[in-house]
């Protein structure tokens, strides 16, 4: 994309969106399946919400996972040359990426409309965020554990992570000369304590992951933020606190008119017990819109129910959602396909994403 152009008027240099493929774009251009990536995400993380056989399928579909600006995939603090690497890294809005995202679609790979864009958390406000922005472009979309804007909770929590990140002396400001690690360590603490619930923890469901203690799994949160770069993961945290899908000169704020402006069909999924994203956020917004449905999941797992392959149940209802949503597209005709190999366009390879048994957020 060389040079883009964001909201808040800074040009993004030589600008990277890095994504992969699976399947075959049918002769109509409409049997696409969007998968944006959540916040410690990557394309890769996404591989568990599609196969042979499942509701959405390579066989059937053509699969789009895009990384989110941010992720060290796409361009990011990381791996973006001077003078916008690390902490001069230029803000980027969920609008921003959604932009680059329609470029993508509709120059480079020929799409002429998406049949579902899904995802968890950062990634289901990217859904909210595509059928805001391109209410003509998409059919239908899932978003779960997630939220059409940033609600005041979920940026006082963010502020958590964030603050004991900075406070570590080593992150001067972000240009540091090795890792911040006590700042890292502090940031997965943190987050750790609100991606669950109080029943997990009261009924120690953490040992279902292996971990004995209760310490086992934050220092597991711990040691899985040494592998991410500090300037990423508070860029992206900038991104979210400030995603709202009518932040923009299309709604001008107006939050009930974007809401309003979604003709998407829409499956909106939160779990009772998320602490990120409230299902009653969720319910106001689905009282808005024009064609949504609310399925509150009841889990004890809190935000982390639905980390891509974690619950055998949540999966089950997720993939209920996206076949019942896809059957209403009409094909007008059925191609025949065969599994695509990944395919990335100008992708980067650094910020690698290593798993972990508590498997992100």
């Amino acid at each position: 994309m060389r040079r883009r152009l964001l909201q808040n008027g800074e040009v993004l240099r030589d600008a990277k969106l890095a994504y992969a493929t699976y399947g075959t774009l049918n002769s109509a251009a409409d049997n696409v399946v969007l998968l944006p990536t959540f916040y410690t995400g990557t394309h890769l993380r996404n591989e568990p919400l599609f196969g042979a056989g499942r509701a959405i399928d390579p066989a059937r579909h053509f699969i789009v996972s895009v990384n989110l600006f941010g992720n060290g995939y796409s361009s990011s603090p990381s791996n973006t040359a001077p003078p916008q690497d690390g902490p001069r890294f230029p803000n980027v809005t969920l609008f921003d990426n959604v932009a680059c995202q329609h470029r993508l679609l509709t120059e480079h790979l020929a799409v002429r409309r998406v049949a579902l864009v899904l995802g968890w958390s950062m990634a289901a406000m990217q859904a909210y965020q595509w059928a805001a922005q391109y209410p003509d472009m998409v059919g239908a979309i899932l978003p779960y554990c997630g939220a059409a804007r940033c609600s005041a909770l979920n940026h006082a929590f963010l502020d958590g992570p964030k603050a004991a990140l900075q406070a570590d002396c080593a992150w001067n400001g972000g240009d540091y000369t090795a890792p911040p690690e006590k700042g890292l360590r502090a940031f997965g603490r943190v987050y750790a304590s609100w991606a669950y619930s109080h029943d997990f923890f009261a009924d120690a469901l953490y040992r279902e992951l292996g971990f004995e203690t209760l310490e086992d799994l934050v220092r597991d949160w711990e040691e899985d933020h040494l592998h991410w770069d500090a300037n990423d993961l508070i860029a992206k945290i900038w991104t979210w606190q400030n995603g709202d899908i009518s932040r923009n000169d299309i709604y001008g704020g107006d939050f009930p008119k974007a809401l309003r402006a979604i003709t998407a069909r829409a499956i909106v999924m939160p779990c009772r017990t998320d602490l990120y994203f409230v299902p009653e956020d969720n319910a106001a917004e689905v009282a808005t819109m024009r064609h949504a449905e609310l399925r509150v999941f009841d889990s004890p797992w809190g935000h982390c129910v639905a980390s891509p392959g974690r619950l055998p149940e949540f999966e089950k209802a997720l993939d209920e959602a996206a076949a019942e949503l896809l059957r209403l597209r009409h094909e007008s005709t059925r191609a025949v396909v065969q599994p695509a190999p990944q395919r990335k366009l100008r992708a980067s390879c650094q910020g690698l994403c290593r798993g972990s048994r508590r498997s992100g957020t």
